[in-house]
């Protein structure tokens, strides 16, 4: 038995030694589909959020829908009273009202029916000279009489002349004016009503519409304040009075009370301007925001489908596909350049084929994009490509050596890899640890 052991060790490390030919495993080309697949992590979001914030100081007069329900798009959730409000949008209403009343005329005298006269009488002035100088017996008085009254009749045409311009330009002066302050006037009312538009608004907005269809969510956030009954003025007295009561008792109204901490939104909560009042989310359509690396970016468009794994459902599996492809990149949370890409979220499945449950939004997910998918190409495993800084290699088996053969490849799938150019059907490729091979090397299959 001692001999046996001894020639079986014997045996074991013959064929252990590395003197003949290394073993390969070989595979033909064949023809398969391969698909392509970029993964991404991604974050699962809503199709719309909507916030509502305080148009104005206010108090909350009437909460009319619970926190967490379904609303419907124009729904009535909140009023909110403030008299401050209420007075500018009266002042602003008065002040349009004065701007609009306001006529712009300029004085002025109409001289043109005393430039007339002046012209009459001198004409008959001229022409009673002209005939008494027609009645001088010497000729050359008579001419020397004539041309004087022709000349003082020139000169007063001119003067008059001059003198009609001046009034047409004085008249022109008075109607620029007037029309310089009708503009002014204009622009004054239009401010006015601007500022009543402004007004109305502010007005129109203290009772809260929902701006979207969706879940309601109540809180007026950091934003909220308990005043005390000194800082509430006339707000009060603009509540409802079944209402007035909770109010004085939140906020405080009380003789010596203290304010009064309330949670959310309720009646009798105060609010400033701009405080977050409630969130309405969208959740009839949910959507995964995945950061692709800018070198797999070029091969996703819309349209684009995708498998998404949510971390909060182990082995759940929801469809998905690409609606839009940012332009702009933003930094990955793996470092490096990537860019947004937005996929619609469709019903997933769990390991054993039930409907999976609707992930939140905010929950981290993974997504396989398929960016390319190839049918009936020609295949290979992607272990038996050989990676080359100019072109990628496959060793196939010919005559007992492996041989290495440069190929074009298409679609890489993570267990398959297309080759568009390289190899032909059928060819013995070597599957398994060819990147320890050498062109020609000597192989046994």
């Amino acid at each position: 038995m001692k001999r046996l052991g001894v020639l079986l060790l014997v045996l074991a490390l013959a064929g252990c030694s590395g003197d003949g030919p290394p073993a390969v495993a070989v595979e033909p080309v064949a023809r398969a589909t391969v698909a392509e697949t970029v993964d991404a992590p991604g974050t699962v979001s809503a199709r719309a959020v909507a916030s509502v914030t305080a148009p104005t100081d206010a108090v909350v007069a009437e909460v009319l829908v619970q926190d967490r329900a379904q609303v419907e798009q124009g729904a009535v959730l909140v009023r909110l009273a403030s008299p401050a409000a209420q007075e500018r949008l009266r002042t602003a209403v008065a002040a349009r009202d004065q701007a609009a009343g306001a006529a712009v005329q300029v004085p002025r005298s109409d001289l043109e029916p005393v430039q007339d006269a002046l012209d009459a009488a001198a004409e008959q002035a001229f022409t009673a000279a002209r005939a008494a100088a027609a009645q001088l017996l010497d000729p050359v008085a008579r001419d020397r009489a004539e041309q004087e009254v022709a000349q003082s009749e020139r000169q007063y045409a001119t003067a008059s002349n001059a003198a009609r311009a001046t009034l047409r330009q004085l008249g022109d002066g008075a109607e620029s004016l007037e029309r310089a302050l009708a503009a002014v006037a204009g622009s004054q009312e239009l401010q006015a009503q601007a500022a009543v538009d402004l007004a109305r608004a502010t007005v129109e907005a203290l009772t809260v519409l929902a701006p979207i269809t969706g879940v309601v969510s109540l809180g007026a956030g950091g934003g909220a304040e308990q005043p005390g009954a000194g800082d509430l003025g006339g707000l009060l007295d603009e509540l409802p009075a079944a209402v007035q009561g909770q109010a004085s008792a939140a906020l405080g109204a009380s003789a010596g009370g203290a304010a009064t901490e309330t949670a959310g939104l309720a009646a009798g909560r105060a609010v400033r301007s701009g405080a977050a009042l409630l969130t309405v989310t969208d959740l009839g359509r949910l959507t995964v925001v995945a950061e692709v690396d800018e070198t797999d970016v070029l091969l996703v468009a819309p349209g684009t489908p995708a498998q998404v794994e949510v971390d909060a459902v182990p082995g759940a599996v929801y469809a998905a596909t690409v609606t839009s492809v940012d332009l702009a990149p933003t930094t990955s949370s793996r470092g490096g350049v990537s860019y947004g890409v937005r996929l619609r979220l469709d019903a997933g499945l769990t390991t054993d084929d039930e409907p999976a449950p609707p992930p939140r939004p905010g929950m981290s997910a993974v997504v396989d994009l398929r960016v390319r998918t190839s049918q009936d190409v020609l295949a290979v495993p992607a272990a038996a490509v050989v990676r080359g800084a100019a072109r990628d290699a496959v060793f196939v088996v010919q005559d007992g050596r492996a041989v290495r053969r440069e190929v074009r490849l298409g679609a890489q799938g993570e267990d398959l890899v297309e080759v568009v150019a390289g190899l032909e059907e059928g060819t013995p490729v070597v599957v398994r640890d060819a990147d320890r091979l050498s062109d020609g090397q000597a192989v046994t299959s």
